[in-house]
């Protein structure tokens, strides 16, 4: 990858001989001279030289120009209302911790916008807004809610303080060369200095560790050393603390492991060890989406303060891959898969996609595709990457960012499996399968191992529960994570996944689930009408080997692919095994019989279950079952391999949730008692729309008629799919031990031939 440096020399004692207009404001010589007279700052995330850049483009790049006018906008409201400083109290979502968010929100763009613009009520404004924190914070005991394993100060974990750290040190940076001696001697020695050693030697348990959370530690201590030019603390932020006294049993409020046998710690560790080759994030896609801020502002401003570090490059210059891997983890519309502990709805939208972007752009290669999500981002850093973007789109250069199949693998050697996204782009639309094989994802990951979700167009078809929290909810916990994000979000059978025993996989135990990982035997998408992913679990059940074999089917002709999904269970000894799918809608037909509950029980007691009502149960007729349902006005189907054992449990989350933190979203449990060695085989189409204008129901039923399994050798499972039409289809999956030999399946005095781990085939009559 080729990388640009963008290195400024610092400016000293500028002075500007070009008066210009920003926003409503004349700004004399005079003014411009008394904003950049020291030549220490600003020097980090914006240089001196960097901002006469920008000011002689202003009034040129409309996107630029727009997003420094929004900015300003939000910055005087705030400041029209007065200071407010207030003593911390609340959780997230309450009072002062919103106002205290909100002042280094406004604090950090007041830097940015006095910079560009001269305006000294700006930097004046920040100082004060400083000066009250320098007051407030040496009596400042840890916050009054204990509810975290690092309580903060100002707010409720030290997680907030760090955030608040980092954003207040580029405010500070903005103004450290405009404000007195006297007054950069309190910020420094009242505020900042402290700030960051409570951060990081007072609270080692929240700094010294591989996780989103030490990021923004590592950064918060590190951003302001490199605002105050106290290497000390940078390098602290870099290698982290050599002593921590942290016990090897220590964990977090998510169950997670504080530390681990021979962990490194600091910024750079947090380089090497979540992220694999590919950009992929261990934590998932919304915890990546969190971390990418701090990562980007941090490495940018070791970029112009310490070049040498070449942090652009480091670990394989993963820090730019690693927004190209985020940019991949989005359906349609832009909002992150829900993978581990992920809010559905947070989208590349979001501010710190903003900087990832154009800082990505600006020191990577400059990808035109990025300038396209820059486009719909509808705003731009104020700052010099954010000028880069904007000018680039200006002129034309942008491209379309087309999200194509992808396998992300997971790990720091990209060998602890991965995400594989499986893509259609037809006429109509787009078809989006997320399998999830990867590792646990440290304290913020499920017990999800094989599962998948399914996308149409951007909305969720077979969904993955995500997180249960609602964040800055005041009402619901605090805006923390919810006692249901342990008992049923982070549980197996909250997940498109099989569960056997009603015991969540790895029992789980987040110690043994971070042990292992599936292993990927196929991922092959070269041909676009038949991509197919498969993986092996050997370790989340004793003694029972799961394997998931999945493929999208693209018909000719541009029509929307079906998902052909083969599990297939090898055990030891006799199971319960379920396989439940996650729906959105309305039931519409069933080819069995439902028998309604008439008392709601719980389906189970424990791992998950507890929180599933038992509304119906069906037993299957046939060798083939079919179950349709209508969400958005559209139809979908699972056509499902069954026996006449078999038993379909239509469910729904709530039970046992007094406090109705959970949503109430449908299931069908597709269950086998009493088995050793059995196979799911089910197809999931779409297929056909209603419109309640004209009352009209198109293609309201399924185009696939039934499944059959075929007497095969052993080693080879072998499916016919029969449509509707009466077009039959053979597909073969075969263990991977016979992968590599040439393969031959006579059907119906048919020979079929192939090489490799599958085949599907049009039967000939």
């Amino acid at each position: 990858m080729k990388l640009i440096s963008r290195n400024t020399a610092l400016v000293v004692g500028i002075t500007l001989s070009t008066l210009f207009i920003s926003c409503d404001d004349e700004v004399t010589n005079q003014d411009t001279s008394v904003a950049t007279a020291s030549g220490a700052n600003p020097n980090v995330v914006l240089t001196a030289t960097e901002v006469n850049d920008i000011r002689a483009k202003l009034g040129s790049v409309p996107l630029f120009d727009s997003s420094l006018a929004a900015a300003k906008q939000e910055v005087d409201a705030a400041m029209e209302k007065g200071i407010q400083v207030p003593i911390p109290k609340d959780m997230a979502g309450g009072y002062t911790h919103t106002q205290h968010k909100l002042n280094y929100t406004i604090l950090h763009k007041a830097g940015v916008i006095f910079q560009l613009t001269g305006e000294e009520k700006y930097a004046q404004y920040t100082r004060d807004v400083l000066m009250k924190y320098a007051e407030m914070y040496p009596s400042l005991p840890r916050h009054p809610q204990e509810r975290s394993y690092s309580r903060g100060k100002i707010f409720w974990q030290c997680l907030n303080d760090a955030n608040w750290l980092v954003h207040m040190s580029q405010a500070y940076d903005a103004i450290r060369g405009w404000i007195p001696e006297e007054d950069r001697e309190i910020l420094d020695t009242k505020l900042f200095r402290p700030f960051a050693d409570f951060l990081s030697v007072e609270t080692p348990q929240f700094f010294n560790r591989i996780h989103n959370h030490s990021t923004w530690g590592t950064v918060a201590v590190g951003m302001i050393g490199l605002v105050m030019d106290d290497d000390e603390l940078v390098d602290r932020a870099l290698y982290g603390i050599k002593n921590d006294s942290i016990s090897a049993t220590a964990m977090d409020n998510d169950g997670g492991l504080i530390k681990a046998e021979g962990q490194k710690t600091g910024f750079l560790a947090n380089l090497d060890e979540p992220f694999s080759p590919d950009g992929y994030y261990t934590e998932g896609p919304y915890y990546q989406r969190y971390a990418m801020y701090p990562f980007l502002a941090f490495a940018k401003a070791l970029e112009t303060k310490k070049p040498a570090l070449k942090i652009f490059e480091y670990n394989g210059g993963v820090l730019i891959k690693a927004v190209d891997a985020l940019l991949n983890l989005t359906d349609e519309d832009g909002e992150f898969f829900p993978l581990n502990d992920g809010q559905k709805g947070m989208s590349y939208n979001t501010s710190s996609l903003v900087s990832a972007v154009d800082i990505a752009y600006y020191y990577g290669n400059q990808d035109a595709r990025l300038l396209s999500v820059a486009q719909q981002q509808g705003q731009v850093e104020l700052d010099i990457t954010g000028l880069a973007v904007a000018q680039a789109i200006e002129a034309g250069k942008a491209i379309p960012f087309t999200k194509e199949s992808v396998l992300l693998h997971d790990g720091p050697k990209g060998n602890q499996g991965g995400v594989a996204i499986l893509r259609a782009n037809y006429e109509s639309g787009t078809t989006a399968l997320v399998m999830k094989n990867a590792s646990h994802g440290l304290s913020h990951g499920h017990f999800d191992k094989l599962s998948y979700s399914l996308y149409e167009d951007g909305e969720e078809i077979l969904q993955d529960y995500g997180l249960a929290r609602y964040v800055n909810v005041e009402q619901k916990n605090g805006g923390g994570y919810l006692k249901e994000n342990t008992t049923w979000a982070k549980q197996s059978i909250a997940h498109n996944t099989v569960v056997i025993d009603e015991t969540s996989h790895f029992k789980g135990s987040f110690k043994e689930s971070s042990k292992h990982h599936p292993e990927i035997i196929i991922f092959d998408t070269n041909d676009k009408n038949l991509q197919v992913v498969s993986a092996t679990e050997n370790n989340a059940y004793p003694g029972t080997k799961i394997t998931r074999t999945m493929m999208m089917v693209t018909p000719e002709g541009g029509n929307k692919p079906y998902i052909i999904d083969i599990n297939q269970i090898k055990s030891n000894r006799a199971h319960q095994i379920d396989l439940p799918i996650y729906y959105h809608g309305q039931v519409i037909s069933t080819s069995f019989d439902l028998q309604q509950e008439g008392t709601l029980r719980p389906l189970g007691t424990a791992n998950g279950y507890q929180h599933i009502w038992k509304e119906a149960t069906a037993s299957p007729k046939a060798s083939s079952s079919q179950f349709t349902w209508l969400n958005n006005n559209r139809f979908y189907s699972v056509t499902s391999l069954s026996g006449t054992k078999d038993t379909f449990i239509l469910g729904r989350v709530g039970a046992n949730d007094p406090l109705f933190n959970l949503r109430r979203d449908p299931m069908l449990i597709h269950r086998k008692a009493g088995v050793k060695n059995e196979v799911y085989v089910q197809v999931i189409e779409s297929h056909g729309t209603y419109n309640a204008v004209t009352e009209k129901a198109q293609d309201a039923y399924a185009s696939i008629a039934s499944l059959t399994q075929v007497d095969a050798p052993e080693g080879y499972l072998t499916i016919k799919i029969t449509m509707q039409s009466g077009e039959e289809q053979l597909v073969v999956v075969v263990d991977n031990a016979f992968a590599k030999a040439e393969h031959s399946i006579t059907l119906s005095n048919q020979t079929y031939t192939w090489k490799g781990n599958y085949t599907l085939k049009q039967i000939k009559n």
